[in-house]
């Protein structure tokens, strides 16, 4: 890689506000589906002592919010038919609980397909209504949330989460780092 050339999760040095956000979201799912690649059944279940999180868990649960955010938060729709027979009944945890015993090639392939239909609704809400439009979240007094908030609150919810699995992947095989290597794919 020459001194210009920079791996695809790679934010813009200098772009546009939505180059940056939507850049610095696919960093941030870049360095989470890393931090989770190439895990057997057993390593998806690994806890910590003390910690119910798993790394399936986090897969899963970051698949369901990737969905949540762009279909229902977003733009104002529906979660996709994946996730019509969820298991919420009587469990607010219930990706956490199922992900960690679900197969990691099921979770895998949940999350890259949540990622890609997030990526293309946030990217037609955007040119639809830009990042100061309105998102489908209503407050109590009618005020709607504009789709940057929305997608800051995404970004948010990354950087928690894939903290969370540093820890986790570390305990389970040792690995750590910050970024994925620069020709790593899913």
């Amino acid at each position: 890689m020459s001194q210009h050339e920079f791996p695809p999760w790679e934010p813009p040095f200098a772009g546009t506000e939505v180059e940056h956000l939507l850049g610095s979201l696919d960093r941030l799912r870049a360095t989470f589906r890393w931090k989770a690649d190439g895990l057997d059944a057993a390593q998806f279940g690994t806890r910590l002592t003390s910690s119910a999180l798993t790394v399936g868990g986090l897969v899963k649960h970051l698949a369901a919010q990737e969905d949540y955010s762009s279909a229902v938060k977003v733009a104002g729709g529906e979660m996709p038919a994946v996730w019509h027979e969820n298991g919420w009944d009587g469990d607010d945890d219930w990706e956490f609980t199922t992900g960690a015993v679900d197969p990691p090639e099921e979770l895998y392939g949940l999350y890259d397909a949540a990622v890609e239909r997030s990526r293309a609704t946030i990217a037609a809400t955007i040119a639809e209504r830009g990042l100061d439009g309105d998102s489908g979240v209503t407050l109590d007094d009618g005020t709607r949330a504009s789709v940057r908030r929305i997608l800051f609150d995404l970004l948010e919810e990354y950087g928690r989460h894939t903290g969370h699995l540093d820890l986790v992947r570390e305990a389970v095989d040792g690995r750590t780092g910050e970024d994925p290597p620069p020709d790593w794919r899913a």
